[in-house]
């Protein structure tokens, strides 16, 4: 119905009177100010599930008092979808590590030669201010150093490994190189605490999923409190059979990421309980 998503007063009741008690366990929707969200708590004793209290316990936690090092590895393609992340990140992080396509805009700030990889060419600037921040707070900021690049965005297309300052005209980074994966993996080996939201480069691909691997291994292997969100980080991990040695894998999407960027999220905010 249309009036749930416009969190309408009315359908809010209705949906009310319906129960004694509104038990929200949801934490993929908390991102959502909707009638089954926040409106029925309005009207009802409301209070989180389970998985709420557990989402709360280990991202909070990680945000709030994390066991040191701090590691957060960021991937997936976009700048834009993680500049937020990043921003509230930089406060709370001992080691920032960057990898899938939005590093590339982090190397063109710096000067690199991309090729044809991906670009967010309004966000160099941002993608530049969001290191010299980390500098001057002592976060240790990892971006690739090496790529293994393709000629086409193509499962099958030719492929060579090569620096990050020289990625050649007519080819696209596809995933981290090998320097880079042991530069992130020694990162992640000492963290106290990782938080992990998005894959090192086109994960689905099996000839460009080797970096996304290797991160998962030492993650597993890390023996730190483990915190995976993301799709393609869980799919990952689940994939390799490591779901079992991570501490938590979120079921939020949006909401992790809304999370991660210290927002509050309404449908746990409209709860009367949240521990």
């Amino acid at each position: 119905r249309a009036e749930e998503t416009k969190n309408e007063e009315n359908f809010s009741k209705e949906l009310a009177s319906l129960a004694d008690v509104f038990v929200n366990d949801a934490f993929g929707t908390a991102h959502r100010a909707h009638c089954s969200t926040t409106g029925v708590a309005a009207y009802l004793p409301a209070v989180c599930g389970y998985l709420i209290q557990k989402e709360i316990k280990f991202m909070g936690g990680a945000l709030a008092n994390p066991k040191r090092p701090l590691v957060a590895i960021l991937g997936g393609a976009k700048v834009s979808d993680k500049i937020g992340v990043i921003s509230n990140l930089i406060d709370k992080c001992d080691t920032i590590i960057i990898g899938g396509g939005m590093a590339y805009t982090f190397m063109k700030y710096l000067g690199n030669s991309i090729g044809d990889s991906l670009l967010e060419a309004d966000w160099v600037e941002k993608a530049g201010q969001m290191m010299a921040d980390a500098k001057a707070k002592g976060v240790n900021f990892l971006i690739p150093v090496d790529n293994k690049v393709g000629k086409e965005y193509d499962e099958n297309t030719e492929a060579m490994v090569v620096n990050s300052d020289e990625i050649p005209d007519g080819w696209m980074g596809l995933d981290i190189g090998p320097k880079s994966m042991e530069m992130f993996c020694d990162a992640i080996k000492g963290a106290g605490t990782v938080i992990w939201n998005g894959p090192m480069g086109v994960s689905e691909w099996e000839n460009f999923a080797a970096g996304t691997i290797a991160v998962a291994n030492a993650v597993a292997e890390s023996g730190a409190i483990s915190i995976i969100g993301g799709g393609d980080s869980v799919a990952a991990v689940t994939k390799l059979g490591f779901a079992d040695k991570m501490s938590h894998i979120s079921t939020g999407g949006g909401a992790s990421l809304e999370f991660l960027e210290g927002k509050e999220l309404p449908g746990i905010a409209a709860l009367q309980d949240k521990d």
